[in-house]
């Protein structure tokens, strides 16, 4: 598990890296094609730009687009004392405690390290959930800030809404720059891929770091409550009673405890989490060895 951490830092670093140099490799494709250098060095700028601003306030806005509404303890005194009780457990800071009012059931945790760390639940979760239930859940999502993997989450949240302002920057200048290059067929192209494959390359980027994510916080959560069967009924329950959000979004899919979207044969093919069942066996293989 402390390998699994520290390959998170890694690869925190990594993307970061990787969004830069992406980034400014379509900064200069299209400067090269619009023959403006002056055009890479905005875009290299806003990339730089764009990934410090996400570390920072990613969250906040993940929180925002959820619709998640902050309370202290005496607004939901059980979903309080469970969160303060596995803080206290772990030796974690305390993190910030939201509800979604939503009768889809989901949960997620948000933030750039433990000390700035958000966890939050809908209101659908609390209402299905048994107390032990609800304990696996969150440990599990303070799982992902024990094991650093909101800051990975984080930087991925801001790759794919990074793609598609890029994409959508492209096909606009496919379509109505006035650039005299507008007449060279490759610029069209080059538009139409962008705004095509961009959702792709998004939605792998998000699997790339959300399937082991989970099931290394399902480990967690098992660990640190020493009951993984009661996570292994939560994810029954989520699997049984889930139902898409009302606030949906496929930027941020990946930090939900369960896939939030609607299901379809796409979502099929580019989950964002592992199987439900699978994750229901490896806690059911863990509570054995207990």
């Amino acid at each position: 598990m402390y390998k699994a951490i520290a390959a998170n830092k890694r690869n925190t670093v990594i993307i970061l890296v990787l969004f830069v140099i992406i980034i400014g490799a379509l900064g200069w494709l299209a400067g090269y094609l619009y023959r403006s250098t002056g055009l890479t060095i905005v875009i290299l700028v806003f990339a730089i730009g764009f990934a410090i601003f996400q570390y920072f306030f990613a969250g906040g806005q993940a929180i925002a687009q959820s619709g998640a509404v902050e309370i202290q303890k005496s607004d939901n005194p059980r979903l309080w004392r469970v969160v303060e009780n596995l803080a206290i457990t772990t030796g974690q800071p305390m993190p910030k405690v939201y509800i979604i009012n939503d009768p889809a059931p989901n949960a997620f945790a948000t933030g750039r390290d433990p000390k700035h760390s958000v966890v939050a639940v809908t209101t659908g979760l609390l209402d299905i959930m048994t107390d032990s239930e609800l304990e696996g859940v969150m440990a599990h999502e303070m799982g992902h800030v024990q094991n650093y993997d909101i800051r990975v989450a984080l930087i991925v949240y801001g790759l794919v809404v990074a793609v598609g302002l890029i994409a959508d920057m492209f096909f606009r200048m496919a379509f109505f720059g006035r650039n005299s290059n507008n007449n060279n067929p490759l610029v069209l192209v080059l538009g139409l891929v962008a705004a095509v494959i961009a959702p792709i390359i998004a939605t792998v980027v998000q699997l790339a770091v959300s399937r082991q994510r989970e099931y290394l916080a399902d480990a967690t959560s098992a660990m640190t409550t020493r009951h993984p069967d009661a996570l292994a009924s939560a994810l029954a329950k989520l699997e049984a009673y889930g139902k898409p959000m009302q606030k949906q979004s496929t930027s941020m899919a990946h930090m939900w405890i369960a896939d939030p979207l609607r299901p379809g044969l796409m979502n099929r093919l580019f989950a964002t989490h592992p199987p439900i069942p699978d994750r229901i066996a490896r806690l059911e293989k863990m509570g054995g060895e207990f």
